[in-house]
């Protein structure tokens, strides 16, 4: 988003920049990134040491897609939360550290968050 002069948009890149200083995945603690348009949502686990993307989920994936058939952004974002835990639990990941890429924390951000803390990611 170089550029990109959006006050909405400056301020959250500022947080993510001032989030991103104190957040880091690890092998151990993978980080749970997660990214908001206005129609999707996505989620990532990042090993920041390796630089590898361990699991991904979004609303676009073909797992959402044949697992859904409701409407609305709110209940998109618990799907895909439901959806990458599943996977980082598949997978051999169960303690993760959260990183909202500076969004605020509520709506779609915190509904993704909490299903995927039900369905027994640790964060």
């Amino acid at each position: 988003m170089a550029g990109n002069t959006n006050p909405r948009d400056v301020a959250r890149l500022k947080r993510k920049k001032r989030i991103r200083r104190k957040v880091e995945g690890t092998v151990e603690r993978p980080r749970l990134t997660v990214f908001r348009t206005d129609k999707h949502v996505y989620a990532q686990i990042i090993n920041d040491k390796s630089g590898a993307t361990l699991v991904s989920a979004s609303t676009l994936s073909e797992e959402y897609k044949e697992a859904t058939k409701e409407k609305g952004k709110i209940a998109a974002a618990k799907k895909v939360g439901e959806l990458i835990a599943r996977k980082a639990l598949d997978s051999g990941i169960a303690k993760v550290v959260f990183d909202r890429n500076g969004f605020i924390y509520h709506g779609r951000i915190k509904a993704l968050a909490d299903a995927a803390r039900e369905k027994g990611l640790d964060f």
